[in-house]
């Protein structure tokens, strides 16, 4: 089961999370929800679950399922995707989505928390890492890059979204296009194709991203005109950096990054592009997994 808890964020984003598996107990069965969640009510270790630029919780759920068999499992809509609020004229700097997570444990009773993040996930994950070390007690990087993109890569992502030929007549012209037709894609990849229906909404002319694509430019651009190493070298928890052998995430830059990192180790999934999760779920789970059995369950 998944059940939607409303949590506030910086500059009082109304952002929703989703936890997976049994709600938390108490042995004060009078108290009300929002005392538990207070309290971090319940035994279970917490995990946050980070989508990337243009994704939502629910592309974590096969993974949070068999996470809340031992963990406290929830997965964040981050501001401006999913269910979460996209008011237009917030901020979708670094800080509000750092802002934000931080919020999100502590209202959650989550922390110290094991922080999952794919893509701009996984660079929140870390930069809130490095501020709130309290908060976080190992951290899972998927497929993210410390480097510079540079002004070209924001260019071409502006140029990316305007080809996009909205509005979709159907989810079969959804998944067709991002997993067939479109430009990026070097050869066909169902998963990506179902990634994306997965992000869109009917509407009365048809389907359409769930989110503004200017406020994702927005928040793209707040990252890649800088290099994130710094950050990085503050993390101090346990990190496992993994990358999808064709991702984005090249091997001598993830090996770099696991060499800065106090307490790195790489992992890579075979067979898999920059949706490492949700292209190859089982070969992620095992990527993962010996990692977060080491963490414990402390």
């Amino acid at each position: 089961m998944a059940r939607r808890i409303d949590v506030t964020g910086a500059g009082g984003v109304r952002l929703a999370a989703w936890e997976f598996g049994d709600p938390p107990k108490t042995d004060r069965a009078h108290r009300t929800q929002d005392e538990q969640l207070a309290s971090g009510a319940g035994d279970l270790p917490g995990v946050l679950l980070l989508h990337g630029l243009m994704g939502r919780a629910s592309h974590w759920a096969p993974t949070a399922r068999w996470l809340s068999a031992r963990h406290r499992a929830v997965a964040l809509d981050q501001r401006g995707h999913g269910r979460s609020d996209k008011p237009p004229r917030a901020a979708y700097t670094r800080e509000a989505y750092v802002g934000d997570v931080e919020a999100a444990l502590e209202q959650l009773g989550l922390g110290p928390a094991v922080l999952v993040g794919h893509a701009m996930g996984a660079l929140t994950a870390w930069q809130l890492a490095a501020k709130r070390p309290d908060l976080v007690r190992g951290l899972i990087i998927c497929d993210m890059r410390a480097s510079a993109l540079g002004a070209a890569s924001q260019h071409t992502w502006t140029e990316w979204f305007r080809a996009w030929p909205v509005p979709f007549a159907t989810l079969a012209d959804v998944r067709k296009w991002f997993g067939e037709d479109d430009p990026w894609v070097e050869r066909p990849n169902p998963a990506r194709g179902e990634f994306y229906a997965e992000v869109m909404a009917e509407s009365p002319d048809g389907w359409r991203p769930v989110f503004e694509p200017e406020q994702m430019l927005r928040s793209r651009e707040t990252w890649v005109y800088d290099a994130h190493w710094e950050e990085l070298t503050q993390v101090r928890c346990p990190t496992l950096v993994v990358r999808g052998l064709d991702g984005e995430l090249g091997r001598a830059e993830a090996q770099e990054m696991v060499r800065v990192l106090p307490d790195g180790q790489y992992a890579e999934v075979a067979d898999a592009g920059h949706l490492v999760h949700y292209d190859q779920p089982e070969a992620w789970r095992a990527a993962i997994e010996p990692f977060l059995n080491a963490l414990g369950d402390a």
